[in-house]
């Protein structure tokens, strides 16, 4: 009896034209051969995070440190209105 294909989605990277990097492990129960499905679509946006990080150690901001950018203090501005 044959068994049947199991699906499982998991992204990726294409490194170079014949080398793709799973961003998380197969599961432990995934045979040696496979069958590899690849799925060309947009590219997805970077999460919040990785924005953040990538601002923080760019160089082109490093002016952000600097004494004379610290213009604002916690007193500036109104708090919002929160319609919970």
């Amino acid at each position: 009896m044959k068994k049947a294909w199991q699906a499982v989605e998991i992204t990726a990277r294409l490194e170079n034209a014949d080398l793709i990097r799973l961003d998380s492990p197969l599961p432990r129960s995934a045979p040696q051969r496979l069958r590899v499905i690849v799925l060309l679509g947009p590219v997805e946006e970077a999460e919040e995070i990785q924005w953040l990080q990538a601002g923080m150690s760019n160089p082109a901001f490093a002016f952000l440190n600097e004494p004379e950018e610290d213009i604002y203090t916690l007193s500036d501005g109104k708090p919002l209105a929160h319609a919970g």
